[in-house]
């Protein structure tokens, strides 16, 4: 399974350098594909991430009894608002400095805030990649699938808010966050309280990002290509 994640991890590697390529992501109507994309996220989301996380809750409170961090454990969904939140902050912050700018594109300190929170993002998913623990290889693959069309929508979304700073620069510190995060998983195990704390934020932030490239009008998005994926996803992870 070991060299199976790591060619799982080489596949959003892959996405992230080269998702500047897929052509039928520019199609206005929105294509079908990116609608799909998005049911898919929220299916992975509300039928994977957020039950793992009450998992993840029942067993930190078993072992920590500590009235601090008791309290925390009993409150991991309100991390994943707060992903949501944070993502959120950040992407008005990107819309505004773009409106400052003369060239329509953020400021190159905002740019690599913005940046620099999808490295983390990508990096928790690289760990998770390697130290999750997965239904078998059906598993495996479907966190790949989940998570590589998510992969696709993020970068349609920031290759549009950065322009070629996000080519330059953002894709390749975004594959390497992916590669940094499987590499720290195959040499030591972190603690999962601090996991289960970073997979709330990113579940927040995959809510949020699924939703802001959906709903938005101008993306004249597809409701029956959102539903199928979101079916069909849900499926497959129900039957395994």
């Amino acid at each position: 399974m070991e060299w199976l994640s790591l060619l799982f991890v080489a596949g959003f590697v892959f996405i992230h350098l080269f998702s500047k390529n897929m052509n039928f992501l520019k199609a206005v109507p929105r294509s079908r594909f990116l609608s799909i994309a998005g049911g898919i996220s929220v299916a992975y989301v509300f039928l994977h991430l957020l039950p793992e996380l009450g998992g993840f809750q029942e067993e930190v409170h078993e072992e920590f009894g500590g009235a601090g961090e008791g309290f925390l454990s009993n409150h991991i969904y309100l991390v994943a608002m707060a992903g949501l939140v944070l993502f959120y902050g950040l992407e008005q912050m990107v819309k505004n400095s773009k409106r400052r700018t003369a060239e329509g594109k953020s400021s190159s300190g905002v740019f690599w805030i913005h940046i620099g929170s999808f490295a983390m993002y990508n990096g928790v998913i690289g760990y998770l990649m390697m130290r999750e623990e997965y239904e078998g290889v059906v598993g495996m693959a479907l966190f790949f699938i989940a998570l590589g069309v998510h992969f696709i929508t993020n970068d349609k979304g920031l290759r549009e808010a950065h322009k070629g700073e996000y080519d330059r620069y953002g894709r390749w510190l975004l594959a390497a966050a992916i590669v940094a995060g499987w590499g720290i998983g195959w040499m030591t195990e972190v603690h999962e309280l601090v996991i289960a704390f970073l997979m709330a934020l990113i579940a927040g932030g995959v809510i949020l990002n699924v939703l802001k490239e959906e709903l938005p009008e101008e993306r004249e998005s597809s409701l029956s290509a959102f539903v199928i994926g979101m079916s069909i996803y849900s499926v497959l992870l129900l039957s395994i």
